[in-house]
């Protein structure tokens, strides 16, 4: 299904492989009349076994690439409906681009991205790991990759998804590329899980990694295919460094980054390994039986698939006995935020003490010690909640 005949080059440019359409040329057209019956069949025979060695050294299948834009469809509808949820104006109030009407993002001092409240992601399956370990909703380590924090954080991630997933699913297939998505994007969640305990993470950030993570890993996997992996190499490890580097700022999981792009690179060991040069060159010419596969090719695929199930069974076992990883690691907490002068990397849910005497409500942060009165008549659950994280900030 999806399956193209016309040849591709794979996600990183030229192969080897191209090399050998040099083969396909025929030879020197003679005419007929100058040959002799015995001759002209001999080079009937060779001229037809040239023709089938192009075709059995035909590079690579096309896929028709869909199912990464119902992907990105699909986050985008979750996020309208998040929206809908959330509906700033009776909830909270203290909206920003009003014209929206029910559809408008909460207070920027709030949410700077453009998009819902804290109390809406929650809702809507945010991962809360309270909720995970204590009530049982191990769902949220799925749901949270379809949900996303605002517009600016919903274009970035779409924007890179289709960038890197069309390519990618037009040369390994739906199936592939749909489960190094979504493995990738459960494996950033119990990263997270394991280190964020406080925040409500989302975004489908760790599964976009875990793309850039098989892309790396398709290149060692398949090393004989490729001509130019060395730059390919060095470029990759820079595109990922800068975004990882990106990470470390505050109010980024760059737990879900790091998650997922480990899982995405053992995964590509595993979904991602292609025949090499030698069998795809000789497979077709007489009596050679090469091995589809070299022997380096096949311990890759063995060790990442057993570090792969080791991981995630080491996880989610800490994860629902409510192991806190910052506990058995002093420093990790500087790979998602390292503090300056500029910003906090204080993590705590923001909290508060209310008190209403008649139309005046009066909030204290227990965060900063920050207080503030507002004229307001015994306001909802949200609007509170709203009110307090931005006194919190």
């Amino acid at each position: 299904m999806g399956e193209k005949d016309s040849e591709t080059a794979p996600i990183w440019g030229k192969t080897r492989q191209r090399e050998s359409n040099n083969t396909q040329q025929h030879p020197m057209d003679v005419e007929s009349t100058s040959l002799s019956g015995q001759q002209h069949r001999s080079m009937n025979r060779s001229r037809s076994s040239y023709e089938e060695r192009g075709r059995g050294v035909k590079e690579f299948r096309s896929w028709f690439p869909w199912l990464i834009p119902c992907f990105v469809f699909a986050n985008v509808v979750v996020f309208v409906i998040t929206m809908y949820v959330n509906n700033c104006p009776k909830k909270s109030g203290d909206c920003f681009a009003d014209f929206l009407g029910r559809f408008s993002f909460q207070n920027t001092r709030e949410n700077p991205l453009l998009g819902p409240s804290s109390l809406t992601l929650q809702t809507m399956g945010g991962l809360d790991v309270k909720k995970v370990v204590k009530q049982d909703e191990g769902w949220r380590l799925l749901s949270c990759n379809w949900l996303h924090g605002g517009v600016v954080h919903l274009l970035v991630n779409m924007l890179t998804l289709l960038f890197i997933g069309i390519r990618m699913e037009r040369e390994f297939g739906f199936i592939r590329i749909g489960l190094l998505y979504l493995i990738s994007g459960f494996g950033g969640s119990i990263l997270s899980a394991l280190f964020l305990r406080s925040n409500i993470s989302v975004g489908a950030s760790g599964a976009v990694f875990g793309l850039l993570g098989g892309m790396l890993s398709e290149i060692f996997i398949n090393w004989t295919i490729y001509s130019n992996k060395v730059v390919t190499i060095i470029t990759l490890v820079l595109i990922v460094a800068v975004n990882l580097g990106l990470g470390v700022l505050p109010g980024v999981d760059n737990f879900a980054h790091i998650g997922g792009f480990a899982t995405g690179f053992l995964l590509g060991f595993v979904l991602l390994i292609r025949p090499h040069y030698g069998w795809i060159n000789q497979r077709d010419a007489p009596g050679a039986k090469p091995h589809r596969y070299k022997m380096y090719q096949g311990i890759f695929w063995t060790i990442s698939l057993l570090l792969l199930v080791a991981g995630f069974i080491a996880g989610l076992i800490s994860l629902f006995n409510n192991v806190d990883g910052n506990e058995h690691c002093s420093w990790c907490h500087y790979l998602s935020c390292v503090p300056t002068s500029k910003w906090s990397c204080n993590r705590e849910p923001a909290s508060c003490t209310t008190t209403q005497l008649g139309n005046q409500f009066s909030m204290t942060c227990l965060r900063n010690g920050k207080s503030a009165s507002y004229i307001l008549a015994n306001p909802p659950d949200s609007r509170i909640n709203s009110l307090c994280v931005q006194l919190c900030r």
